[in-house]
């Protein structure tokens, strides 16, 4: 992974992580999590048909063979996503989300190497193993006993299953279409369905508490509209699974941020499953570096004998 992506990827997790927080802080505050999913979308829309309006901007439409790839991209990555996220922190806190979503690099990098072809060497593996074991832990404490999990659980996984399958299967279409237009092109899809929860939203609004609508309106422009654009670039100037990586951050950012924001903490348990998570992640990154390097190093003294 390049400097430059790495840089935007780091951004992306770091805005991404304080959205758990913000969702919370609105869920609070009067939100129905339909009515929230709806309205910071809706914020991002317009952001980005701004930007497509603005003048000297040259946005293209989609090619007819890709339309409905990015449609259902958009549905998976975007609408299932939020809906899982949003209705899921109904029962789990918000830095136990967060760690939750820490699973998605598992499920991105296993994608990336059987679909992309990208490879992945046996300490990638065993990290992966390691990351695997953390998630287990992060999801039994989140129950009242120790064999219980609760049921936000399991939203959240499938949420973070399904933006493993976004990463994945976007990737190819940034050779042909740039990372500000397929944003764009995946916040409008994905806005459609939440439609569905419309009726009652201009309700909400006014009855919701002012720290709500704020939290909403910067979920609305930082990690929906601004921190997707990020990633998108960052994905297209590296491949899927070392960008995806950096979500291992994210359960760190989460957890401050939610302690500092809504003083919650997640169990002892959860915070245990998350260093692992975490830890593993930073095992594969050390010491394939130094691993790659080796290689690269035999290789050139392999070439001059």
């Amino acid at each position: 992974m390049n400097t430059k992506a790495f840089l935007l990827a780091i951004l992306t997790v770091a805005i991404w992580g304080s959205s758990f927080a913000a969702i919370s802080a609105s869920l609070n505050g009067g939100y129905p999590p339909g009515h929230l999913a709806l309205f910071r979308f809706l914020i991002a829309s317009l952001i980005f048909l701004l930007i497509a309006l603005w003048p000297g901007s040259k946005f293209k439409l989609p090619e007819k063979q890709d339309g409905w790839k990015i449609i259902i991209l958009g549905w998976i990555g975007i609408s299932l996503y939020h809906i899982c996220v949003t209705f899921g922190q109904m029962t789990i806190s918000a830095g136990t989300a967060g760690m939750l979503i820490g699973s998605a690099p598992i499920v991105t990098t296993v994608m990336a190497v059987i679909i992309l072809k990208e490879r992945l060497g046996k300490v990638g593996w065993v990290g992966l193993a390691f990351g695997f074991i953390g998630i287990i832990l992060i999801a039994f404490g989140t129950g009242d006993s120790s064999f219980d999990i609760s049921p936000g659980v399991f939203l959240v996984l499938i949420a973070a299953i399904a933006t493993s399958i976004f990463f994945v299967y976007q990737k190819p279409l940034f050779k042909k279409y740039s990372a500000i237009e397929l944003t764009a092109y995946f916040t409008w899809t994905g806005t459609l369905p939440f439609l569905f929860f419309a009726p009652g939203l201009f309700d909400t609004l006014q009855s919701a508490t002012n720290e709500a609508n704020l939290s909403a309106i910067y979920i609305g422009i930082f990690p929906t509209a601004l921190a997707y654009l990020t990633w998108a670039i960052a994905l297209s100037q590296s491949n899927a699974s070392s960008v995806s990586n950096t979500l291992y951050a994210e359960p760190v950012v989460a957890i401050v941020i939610t302690w500092i924001w809504l003083h919650e903490l997640p169990s002892p348990l959860s915070i245990v499953g998350g260093v692992i998570a975490i830890s593993s992640l930073l095992f594969v990154n050390l010491y394939g570096k130094k691993q790659r390097l080796s290689l690269q190093q035999k290789k050139l003294v392999k070439s001059h004998t």
